[in-house]
């Protein structure tokens, strides 16, 4: 990829969403790779354009992504750098993707151990802070149903479940809110 014509920063972006969405559907022994190389994207497009989102996002998501498919080694050795990049989002643009660095915080405390600085509370104020900007979001709602029945919240789980399974097929998200109402449906039968 060229690093500096015009397109790069697209280019970069771009490539490192994708592989994050490639990276969840491919065989196990191929994850490993894909989300490095969308690590490596993200951070081409973080050296072109620092002061966009994008770039820190999807750098984000794919270092997410790798921790929560290796365990615990790789959720260690990105645990802090995730952290880093989303809120350096959410200082550019907390709106960007309709709140989706505040979902991110709100999936990394609640994954990440309160010894290294998970937390439930915090995970439910950033997951919260995303449905400010979109208040239907498959992802949030589903995410604050496994915060709640983790917590033993089955009734609030049971709620967020159902609005993942009746809200709206978001245009910009489809093929993940199809994949979160699946994952809806199938939980709200194992805790009812």
């Amino acid at each position: 990829m060229s690093r500096g014509g015009p397109g790069a920063f697209e280019g970069a972006w771009k490539l490192a969403r994708a592989d994050y969405w490639i990276g969840g559907h491919v065989p196990a022994a191929e994850r490993r790779a894909v989300f490095e190389d969308g690590i490596a994207a993200g951070r081409t497009a973080v050296s072109l354009q620092p002061n966009r989102p994008e770039g820190h996002f999807w750098t984000a998501a794919n270092m997410g992504a790798l921790a929560e498919s290796f365990g615990l080694r790789a959720g260690i050795k990105y645990r802090r750098p995730i952290k880093n990049e989303l809120e350096t989002v959410l200082r550019l643009d907390a709106a960007f993707q309709q709140g989706s660095a505040d979902r991110a915080l709100g999936r990394w405390y609640f994954m990440v151990p309160g010894l290294f600085g998970g937390s439930h509370k915090r995970a439910e104020e950033h997951l919260r802070a995303s449905l400010t900007y979109n208040p239907t979001s498959a992802a949030s709602h589903f995410f604050l149903a496994e915060l709640y029945r983790d917590a033993g919240k089955i009734s609030e789980a049971r709620t967020e479940l159902q609005a993942v399974i009746d809200g709206p097929v978001d245009p910009d998200w489809a093929p993940e809110d199809r994949e979160f109402k699946e994952k809806a449906r199938t939980q709200l039968a194992a805790i009812r």
